[in-house]
């Protein structure tokens, strides 16, 4: 694989691992994140740190974003000092970050209209799945620049699709998102109801994530649960963020979704409780009380 010269900005709990893929495939890898302290130790293993977005930006073949909130996309592409004060033409963006569809089109459009290509790619697979190299990407735009990034996001990923036009991967990732939401009651419920009967949750784990029932959060998360480790894999405040996105989505399609309402009104109240920055297995402490 050609090696090129990568920005890549926002290093949180999935980026920093993508970025040590990035690196162990020897890419030249620059870093832009608001908090530098947590891109120290990607330094210290041959990343190089840039002051601002626009100094990561400058010279590099392929951009990379994968922040918190939709404005905060916003922010790092269209601000004064964003991507799109210093992008060249022949780069090709790449935003991982969970946003919404129209700013994933916007973005596109406004990069083909300066010579650059854009692809929405969101991810799915958490904490365990970047550090792994086995999360599945989610991508949007034109299929050329598709192709040209697949080897790059083929370091970390396992499943990369291609979903079809701008913004296709952030709807992909919307799905993904509502099929969760609902997925993470069931989890607690099932949980919850073995350990009231009196089973052992970890046997009866054992049992159920082999069969019909089994889900990855069901798999990776339920352990998690039992042990009591509510660390964030995926923020709670995230997670809130793509349902808020989704529910908008479905609302301009006339698309009623009751179990993804539930599961937002659920997941807000673990964000008026403090927990914002848990993990979402936390929606776990809901129902001990009752045991």
């Amino acid at each position: 694989m050609e090696k090129k010269r990568i920005a890549f900005i926002g290093t949180g709990v999935m980026g920093a691992s993508i970025v040590k893929h990035l690196l162990a495939a020897d890419h030249e890898v620059v870093l832009f994140t608001r908090t530098k302290s947590k891109a120290d130790p990607l330094v210290k293993e041959g990343a190089k740190w840039a002051s601002t977005v626009q100094e990561a930006v400058t010279g590099a073949d392929v951009v990379f974003t994968m922040v918190g909130l939709p404005q905060d996309v916003e922010e790092v592409y269209y601000g004064p000092e964003g991507v799109f004060s210093a992008g060249e033409e022949g780069q090709v963006l790449v935003d991982m970050t969970t946003s919404s569809p129209s700013l994933a089109k916007r973005i596109e459009k406004d990069a083909q209209e300066r010579g650059m290509a854009a692809i929405d790619a969101p991810v799915s697979g958490g904490d365990v799945g970047a550090r792994n190299g086995t999360l599945s990407i989610m991508c949007g735009g034109k299929l050329q620049a598709f192709e040209e990034m697949l080897p790059i996001l083929s370091l970390f990923g396992k499943q990369i699709i291609y979903q079809g036009e701008p913004g296709a991967g952030q709807h992909t990732k919307m799905a993904n998102q509502i099929a969760i939401a609902t997925n993470m009651i069931g989890v607690c419920e099932a949980i919850s109801y073995a350990q009231q009967a009196g089973l052992d949750p970890e046997v009866a784990l054992t049992s159920i994530t082999s069969g019909a029932a089994g889900s990855w959060s069901l798999s990776n998360l339920g352990p998690r649960m039992l042990q009591g480790d509510f660390e964030p894999g995926f923020y709670v405040k995230h997670f809130l963020k793509d349902m808020d996105i989704a529910l908008k989505e479905a609302e301009s399609m006339n698309l009623d979704l009751p179990g993804l309402q539930m599961a937002r009104d659920m997941y807000n109240e673990l964000i008026g409780q403090g927990y914002g920055e848990k993990g979402t297995q936390v929606l776990f402490k809901r129902y001990e009380g009752q045991q």
